[in-house]
């Protein structure tokens, strides 16, 4: 059995920005990359933390469209905020965001991120077969 990936690569949310993919697919099963808060149109960081969780969002939902995929299909996320007393803004953006069941989840406090951003998110998602 070969080892056999696909790499993602969509303009429907920001490039990567540095050497890695937006996404790997892997067996039906899809490791996006963590998206900080850019503004998928002008590329720059967004200021709030709520503009950038909501741009994450947006971006999530374009490496999810580019490959067929919607919401009901993330199964794992993974949240890196550089302050947990944001922690109940997640809660609140998740609950409108998904639909229960919702996916799993870890979320860790880290002491930087990637361009200043104060939140990351990364997504693993699967297709049904």
């Amino acid at each position: 059995m070969a080892f056999e990936k696909t790499i993602v690569k969509t303009d429907k949310a920001p490039a990567a920005v540095g050497t890695y993919s937006q996404g790997v697919v892997f067996n039906g099963v899809y490791y996006f990359s963590g998206q900080i808060g850019f503004d998928s149109k002008t590329g720059e960081l967004a200021g709030t933390f709520d503009s950038q969780l909501e741009n994450i969002l947006k971006n999530i939902d374009g490496l999810l469209e580019s490959q067929g995929l919607t919401r009901n299909n993330i199964i794992k996320t993974t949240v890196f905020l550089t302050d947990l007393k944001e922690f109940s803004k997640v809660n609140e953006a998740y609950i409108k965001f998904f639909q229960a069941p919702y996916p799993a989840r870890s979320c860790v406090q880290v002491s930087a991120l990637p361009r200043g951003a104060v939140v990351e998110i990364e997504v693993i998602a699967a297709k049904n077969v």
